[in-house]
C-alpha cells in the first residue's frame, strides 16, 4: 500500500504529547499513593482520553475511529491466538522442567481464591477446570472495560495515524516501542531484575503488536485488538502462573516478562510480519 505524503505527523506528535502528560501524572500516583492498583485503571484510559482530546484539537469526531464490529472469523482468531500462544508457553515450561504444575491443595486454593462457592468440595481437576472456563469468560469480560481504554488510543487512533506515514512493518516496530516503552515506569519500580524484565517484555510487545496491527488492519476494526489484548492479559497474568511451580532458579523463565514467554510470541510476531507484507497491509 502506497502511504500518503499529504499527511503531517502533527496528530501523531499531539497524542503522544498528550498522553505523556496524562500518563505521567497516573504513574506518579502509581508509585506514591496506596494502595496503587486503583490506578492501573486510570493508566490503562490514557491512551483513550489522549485520542479523545486530540480528536477534540483536530476537530474531528469520534464516529472516524474504527468502531465497527468485525466478522466471527476474526474475533475468534483474537480470542484463540493468544491463549494459544501462552498455553504453548507453560506446556514448554513444564515439558522441559523448568516449571511444574502445583499440588492438588494448591489448585483447590487458587480456585477458592478466586471466588467460586463450595469448590472446596469440588475434586481438585474439577475445581482447575471450573476456574479455568470463568476466567477466560467472566474473567476476560470484565478486563475488556480497562483495556478498551489502551486499545481506543493504540490500535484505534494510533496506529491508523501510523498507516498514513509508515509500511506496516514501521507501523509495527514504532508502535510496538512506544507501547514498549510506556510500560516502562512500571517496570522499573516493581520489576525484580529490570533490565531482563524490559528486554523481554520489548519482546513480547512488539511481537504482540504484530499479531494486533495485523488484524486491526484486516478487520478494519479495534475490537480484535481489545479482545487479543484482554485474553493474553488473563491467560498469562491470572490463569497459567498461579497453577505454576516456578522455582528460584527458573523464575525467570515465567509469567509476561519471562524468556520462554519471550521465545513463543516472537515466533508468532514474526509470522505475523511476514503474513502482513503477503497480505501487503
Amino acid at each position: 500500500m502506497k502511504k500518503s505524503n499529504n499527511n503531517s505527523w502533527r496528530p501523531i506528535l499531539l497524542f503522544l504529547s498528550i498522553l505523556t502528560i496524562l500518563s505521567s501524572v497516573v504513574h506518579i500516583a502509581i508509585v506514591k499513593l496506596y494502595p496503587s492498583s486503583l490506578y492501573i485503571g486510570a493508566l490503562m484510559w490514557c491512551p483513550a482520553i489522549a485520542t479523545f482530546i486530540t480528536l477534540k484539537l483536530l476537530n474531528r469526531k469520534l464516529k472516524t475511529l474504527p468502531w465497527k464490529w468485525p466478522n466471527k472469523n476474526i474475533l475468534f482468531r483474537s480470542y484463540g491466538i493468544p491463549m494459544l500462544y501462552v498455553t504453548i508457553t507453560y506446556i514448554l515450561l513444564w515439558s522441559l522442567g523448568l516449571g511444574s504444575f502445583r499440588s492438588n491443595e494448591e489448585i483447590t486454593a487458587w480456585a477458592t481464591e478466586i471466588g467460586i462457592i463450595g469448590i472446596g468440595s469440588l475434586p481438585p481437576y474439577l475445581s482447575l477446570v471450573i476456574g479455568i472456563v470463568i476466567l477466560a469468560t467472566v474473567g476476560v469480560i470484565k478486563s475488556m472495560a480497562t483495556v478498551l481504554g489502551e486499545e481506543i488510543g493504540w490500535r484505534g487512533f494510533f496506529i491508523i495515524e501510523l498507516r498514513k506515514k509508515l509500511s506496516f512493518t514501521g507501523v509495527s516496530l514504532f508502535s510496538g516501542f512506544i507501547w514498549a516503552i510506556w510500560h516502562w515506569p512500571l517496570i522499573y519500580y516493581y520489576g525484580s531484575n529490570i533490565a531482563l524484565e524490559f528486554t523481554t517484555f520489548f519482546i513480547v510487545i512488539i511481537s504482540m503488536s504484530f499479531v494486533m496491527t495485523y488484524y486491526t488492519f484486516k478487520s478494519k476494526s479495534l475490537w480484535p485488538a481489545v479482545i487479543f489484548h484482554t485474553v493474553s492479559n488473563v491467560f498469562v497474568q491470572k490463569i497459567f502462573p498461579p497453577i505454576t511451580n516456578a522455582t528460584n532458579e527458573f523464575e525467570h523463565w515465567h509469567g509476561e516478562y519471562g524468556i520462554m514467554f519471550a521465545i513463543v510470541t516472537l515466533l508468532f510476531g514474526v509470522y505475523y510480519w511476514r503474513k502482513g507484507i503477503k497480505d501487503q497491509l
